[in-house]
């Protein structure tokens, strides 16, 4: 495999680009999906949690507002979630850090 790579990779490679380049990536995915071809399309951070392979699997979460991927890994029977951040007073933080404590 090595040898046919080294042998014909920059060819083939550049015949790959040329067939990509004759369709947009909305054509290609309509050709694709549904089919045993194992692919997915390079969507942008507005596109991608609407696709429904990242729907179906609840790939994204709305945090205040934000739209951001959810807590990976995820495990059957450890559920994770996202928390909010611990808040501390620094004041208070600083008292009992001079006070020894």
């Amino acid at each position: 495999m090595r040898r046919w790579i080294a042998r014909h990779g920059r060819r083939s490679s550049k015949k790959l680009v040329d067939v990509f380049k004759t369709k947009t990536r909305d054509e290609w995915c309509t050709i694709m999906e549904g089919t045993d071809v194992c692919f997915a399309p390079i969507l942008t951070m507005a596109e991608a949690p609407a696709h429904p392979h990242n729907a179906a699997r609840e790939i994204f979460v709305t945090r205040h507002g934000v739209i951001q991927p959810a807590p990976a890994p995820r495990f059957s029977r450890t559920p994770s979630a996202i928390r909010d951040a611990a808040t501390a007073d620094i004041g208070e933080l600083m008292s009992e850090w001079k006070g020894g404590r």
